[in-house]
């Protein structure tokens, strides 16, 4: 944990007692806070009081004795409306502040000096994230992961010199963080997202663009256009910048060689000084890095770890034993030629993209609960599709648009048993040599048969880790 004892003696208000807001509220009262903790649900509030928290109904609280107040970052500050409590607390003219705020007060108190990385970003976050503070910590780097990935940034370690902190970011936590300074600030790529929250994508991006302009050195991708803007900007500023890039290659900076040639992506990572190029490293066997979009991770993730010392070796080596993230694109293990793909993550058409550009045959289980568009955007990788099984809600929506277009076969599975034991039936029987994929990649949400896309992918798992002669990759 880190204590927050910058507002130590002083009251602080709260609103939502999720797991952020539960470790938020313990990191201000272990630095002597007084901390009125609120939330619309009952049962979050039921469950604050019983860990010892102060509730108080900020609704009618006298706001005027608040030093500040701390906002979760899934309440909305501005669109589609400001929460009433926001509304409460600029009445009252309270600083309005969150989680990722607090943390760095306390760096520029403890140590100001102490290495943050910070990564935004629409897509790519948590691999990048996940990433760097493998290969960070792989080179012997004391390192703390948090933020928007998972563990609470106030959970983690306190900031001291020779302890590096990898922190993923969203928009919401960035909007609510003014002194965030990151000492590597990383905005990966930009396309429209969260817009029911920020309005346009102009306002979305000049959010993610305030962490790589408070940044020491800033990282950026320049594969979109807005993303290519904020590169100008921060070049014009005359302070340190590395490009990168996932698509092309650069002139100065770190890309990834992933023109296809021959129907096979260059797997080769570039850095390029002073105009001179140089490989240094290659993704070429690595499982967990599959991908033209994991390409660019690893170019934003070694521009990461040069910047902070880090020299080609090291960093290569740690993205050779980089296991991946659970349900994202993760290789659980193999059974001869076919490889099992757990991308359960993977809960729109977008997402699902990725993983269909990653292999040449694909025996794919999809369905679920289907988000607006279907696979309608899909269309143009179904030349990749083997075969192709449906489970639940979506299997007449989709079922159609194989119809339709005509080059898919599929099946109707229902269950997701049946469309593990169907997909190895078949791919296993598959005549030809290279590898083949048995790939999990829903694009739909899960509720209809599993209460979250992680339980969804912990079945897939055991399905495929029951099988005779599954070898697991180590690590799994």
């Amino acid at each position: 944990m880190t204590p927050v004892t910058v507002f130590a003696g002083k009251t602080i208000a709260l609103f939502g007692l999720g797991g952020s807001g539960l470790a938020t509220a313990r990191a201000l009262v272990a630095g002597g806070a007084l901390v009125a903790c609120w939330d619309d649900n009952p049962a979050s509030r039921d469950k604050a009081a019983a860990d010892g928290f102060a509730i108080v109904d900020l609704a009618s609280a006298d706001w005027s004795r608040f030093a500040a107040f701390v906002l979760s970052p899934g309440v909305p500050l501005t669109h589609p409306a400001p929460h009433w409590s926001v509304e409460k607390a600029r009445a009252a003219a309270v600083p309005i502040i969150g989680d990722i705020e607090l943390f760095f007060l306390e760096r520029a108190k403890l140590a100001p000096d102490a290495p943050v990385v910070c990564i935004t970003g629409t897509n790519g976050k948590s691999t990048t994230t996940a990433l760097i503070a493998h290969v960070l910590a792989q080179a012997g780097r004391d390192v703390q992961m948090g933020g928007n990935i998972g563990t609470a940034i106030l959970a983690l370690e306190p900031p001291a010199q020779g302890r590096v902190h990898v922190v993923e970011c969203s928009t919401f936590q960035i909007d609510l963080a003014p002194s965030l300074k990151p000492t590597v600030g990383l905005q990966l790529n930009l396309t429209p997202d969260h817009l029911d929250r920020h309005g346009t994508l102009i306002a979305y991006g000049a959010i993610k663009e305030r962490l790589v302009a408070a940044s020491d050195i800033a990282v950026i991708g320049v594969d979109d256009e807005p993303s290519k803007q904020m590169a100008r900007r921060r070049a014009a500023s005359g302070r340190p910048l590395v490009r990168i890039s996932g698509e092309q290659p650069l002139d100065e900076g770190v890309f990834a060689g992933v023109t296809a040639n021959q129907g096979k992506l260059d797997t080769r990572i570039v850095e390029v000084k002073d105009g001179k190029p140089k490989v240094v490293a290659n993704l070429a066997g690595i499982g967990s890095l599959r991908g033209a979009h994991n390409a660019q991770n690893a170019a934003a993730a070694f521009a990461a770890c040069a910047a902070l010392g880090l020299g080609a070796e090291e960093i290569a080596a740690g993205f050779r034993s980089y296991p991946g993230l659970k349900h994202r694109m993760e290789e659980l293990g193999r059974i001869g030629r076919v490889v099992f793909i757990n991308d359960s993550k993977a809960t729109n058409a977008d997402s699902t993209e990725k993983a269909l550009t990653s292999f040449r045959e694909i025996f794919w289980i999809l369905g679920g609960k289907a988000k607006e568009g279907g696979i309608d955007s899909l269309r143009r990788y179904f030349s990749n599709i083997a075969r192709a099984y449906l489970i639940g809600a979506a299997s007449d929506l989709f079922a159609a648009t194989f119809d339709e277009d005509g080059r898919v076969t599929y099946e109707r599975s229902g269950t997701l048993d049946l469309a593990v034991a169907a997909a190895v039936r078949d791919a296993l029987a598959r005549p030809g040599e290279g590898e083949i994929a048995v790939l999990l990649s829903p694009a739909c949400a899960s509720y209809d048969q599993f209460p979250n896309f992680e339980v969804r992918g912990d079945a897939f798992r055991a399905l495929v880790t029951a099988l005779p002669g599954f070898e697991a990759v180590v690590g799994h």
